[in-house]
């Protein structure tokens, strides 16, 4: 287990079984279970959802929030979670709705290709020509190009990540990045890597990066697969990273809050002690919960404003 004892509050998601603590997945019936488990959310007044297509083939949408004030808006590019395997657009739709109504912004979650049917660079394209379909479509949409933000969730946050990377390589200018304990380090090689950590253990961990990186695992692995390789983070945008003390990427999040911050980058890191992996979804009333999208609504508030005349 971890070093660190679990958060009272959060010490139930021990015993959660997502279907990820074995020596075996059942891929399939994860997903389904999944899917059964999401509801959408009841629609918030002012604020429009729709999901809309990018590409016919192969597939690739976003579940989008709008809010029904003139825009332009600041946008919020969002990746969900599910270790590159598992999770649609829809899921974190109740938090991107609530973001779009306190905000003032567009919410737009990718309907990323999902390993290993697809595996590197599927997701990483995907979520790179919704950026770019996000920019050419900006009037239409109602989007401020200059106040673009990306942002995810475990492996949603190492999608963030590497379109950050991406961006920056492309010229492509970002407001920001929120990261969410991201899934960003293949190599496994840290403490908190090898804890027996609940919700995602090292076992699933290792099953994830095997399907997203294919015939690519365990040799060089590129930055825009796993940004945790990446040695240049100059230029990189403002960035907020979130992590549970108790979660197996505590490591490899600190680690790259502090490469952000000695190339220059503005980084904000928040660690909630005692919390695991995926806390905020799992546990929404905790105390930790709270606080972790307290931190988050401030940081967006800041990054999603208007820049200066």
């Amino acid at each position: 287990m971890t070093t660190t004892p679990l958060d009272p509050e959060l010490a139930h998601l021990a015993d959660l079984d997502v279907g990820f603590g074995g020596d075996t997945f059942d891929l399939a019936g994860i997903r389904t279970g999944l899917l059964e488990l999401m509801q959408p959310p009841a629609p918030l007044d002012g604020v429009a959802a729709e999901r809309r297509v990018v590409r016919p083939s192969p597939p690739l949408a976003v579940e989008m929030f709008s809010p029904d004030t003139p825009g332009p808006h600041p946008c919020l590019l969002w990746f969900h979670g599910g270790g590159y395997v598992i999770g649609s657009a829809g899921m974190d739709a109740l938090r991107l709705q609530a973001w779009a109504a306190r905000f003032g912004c567009v919410t737009v979650s990718v309907e990323y290709r999902l390993a290993p049917e697809d595996p590197f660079p599927a997701a990483h394209d995907d979520g790179m020509q919704v950026l770019g379909w996000l920019g050419e479509h900006a009037d239409e949409l109602g989007i401020d190009r200059d106040r673009i933000v990306v942002a995810g969730a475990s492996a949603g946050g190492g999608l963030a990540a590497a379109v950050a990377l991406a961006a920056r390589d492309q010229g492509v200018p970002l407001a920001g990045q929120l990261l969410f304990y991201p899934m960003i380090d293949d190599r496994q090689q840290t403490t908190s890597s090898q804890w027996e950590a609940p919700v995602w253990p090292p076992k699933a961990n290792g099953f994830g990066w095997q399907a997203y990186l294919g015939s690519l695992y365990g040799g060089e692995v590129s930055p825009y697969a796993a940004p945790a390789r990446a040695v240049d983070f100059r230029g990189l945008p403002r960035s907020l990273l979130i992590v549970g003390g108790a979660d197996g990427f505590f490591d490899e999040t600190i680690a790259y809050a502090s490469k952000l911050a000695h190339a220059g980058v503005p980084t904000d890191l928040r660690v909630y002690s005692g919390a695991p992996h995926g806390f905020d979804l799992m546990a929404p009333d905790a105390q930790a919960t709270q606080e972790a999208l307290r931190d988050a609504d401030i940081w967006l508030a800041n990054t999603l404003a208007a820049p200066p005349p």
